[in-house]
């Protein structure tokens, strides 16, 4: 924004000392004053417009080259990426009958538009297949909506992850992993579209690390959070179900957590499992997931997913300081778990539960958000292609 002019202030990030919060204003009021009443230069009166055209062929090259090219930019996730030459991108486009220059929609903070074909050069960047993009605009279209408040979690000093889970019949035509190690590396479909994500919130959203992604820890999460929801091994209705979308729907909900716990239940009982994650769940925005075993001990015991949001909002901590990055906020409201926690019902054999957690409506008035993915018409042709791109590990 040419022409703005910024007054520098010393008050730490979101200080709770009196005395040092006035000392910090009033260094800053006269310099406030002054850029206030100034009168404006030339420059500042008529800013002039960057012009310019961006050249289609960024660079020519090895792939080492390539890659130090790219990642000299800033363009990269700091990992390689696969060129996004002509032919890869129109490869890539054939996962959706949208036209390229479609505007999916405008991302913060450069309000970039996120058309077809940079959500596909981006896609190439990342690794990832054609039967991914039907994911990834639908994963977009979400960040488009106010709801999930997109526009503080990317920005924010809190390094919020953007997380989906993946419903529907799409899950097994493009292999989505939803058992065993459905978070950690290692299959292409979860990586890639994680990672894929990544790279169009930065580089056609804008928001680069430290300049205006300005998460003070960071987040590992940010290389990719995708997961499936394990349909066909849980005792309950579907995710995407329970948002009221239909059986033979394909969804994605968002949300950005930024803190990943994972526990063994004090008991395998009913009573064992929602004890512990009574004191797992506070008023913040949360997924659960519990693998099939436990879901199927708390279905054998009467309990649907709405009981369990009950007996959790019934017996669930408080807030207030348990909030991740607002260790000096007041105590939110009480929140609505019907809005505020997903269950998920994923993993493998084993005893362990996780939480993803957030800051909750109490804090920005955001929600869970769910989107239709939307299938090209070619989507068979497409699926049966790209079907076998998987692990087969060899025997030992």
């Amino acid at each position: 924004m040419p022409g703005i002019r910024i007054v520098g202030e010393s008050v730490a990030c979101e200080s709770t000392v009196k005395s040092e919060i006035e000392e910090g204003i009033a260094a800053a009021m006269k310099e406030v004053v002054e850029g206030l009443t100034k009168p404006l230069s030339p420059e500042e009166k008529s800013p002039k417009q960057q012009t310019g055209k961006t050249p289609r062929v960024a660079f020519k090259g090895s792939l080492q080259e390539v890659n130090r090219f790219y990642y000299g930019k800033g363009w990269t996730d700091g990992l390689p990426i696969i060129p996004p030459t002509e032919a890869a991108v129109a490869e890539m486009m054939t996962g959706t009958d949208l036209p390229p220059d479609h505007v999916v929609a405008t991302l913060i903070p450069r309000k970039g538009k996120a058309t077809i074909e940079k959500i596909a050069v981006n896609a190439v960047m990342a690794g990832a297949l054609p039967t991914y993009m039907p994911v990834l605009i639908a994963a977009v279209q979400s960040f488009a909506d106010p709801k999930t408040r997109f526009d503080t979690f990317e920005v924010s000093t809190g390094s919020w992850a953007p997380f989906l889970a993946i419903n529907g019949r799409i899950r097994n035509d493009i292999n989505i992993n939803c058992s065993s190690g459905a978070l950690s590396p290692g299959n292409i479909a979860n990586a890639a579209i994680g990672r894929a994500v990544g790279l169009i919130v930065k580089n056609i959203g804008g928001a680069r690390k430290a300049v205006e992604d300005m998460g003070v820890i960071g987040n590992p999460s940010k290389y990719s959070l995708v997961i499936g929801e394990d349909e066909e091994a849980s005792p309950w209705e579907s995710l995407s179900v329970e948002r009221g979308f239909k059986k033979e729907d394909n969804t994605v909900t968002v949300f950005f957590p930024n803190t990943f716990i994972q526990t063994v239940p004090g008991g395998t009982d009913a009573k064992g499992i929602l004890d512990t994650l009574s004191g797992m769940v506070t008023s913040t925005m949360s997924s659960l997931i519990l693998i099939p075993s436990w879901a199927k001990v708390l279905s054998g015991e009467g309990y649907t997913k709405q009981k369990v949001k009950e007996y959790l909002a019934a017996h669930a901590a408080p807030g207030s300081s348990s909030v991740p990055g607002f260790s000096n906020a007041a105590s939110p409201p009480k929140v609505d778990f019907n809005n505020s926690l997903m269950i998920l019902v994923a993993g493998g054999p084993g005893s362990f539960i996780a939480l993803l957690r957030s800051a909750g409506p109490g804090f920005f008035e955001n929600s869970l958000v769910t989107k239709k993915i939307e299938l090209p018409k070619n989507w068979d042709k497409l699926v049966a292609k790209y079907k076998d791109v998987k692990p087969n590990y060899e025997k030992y």
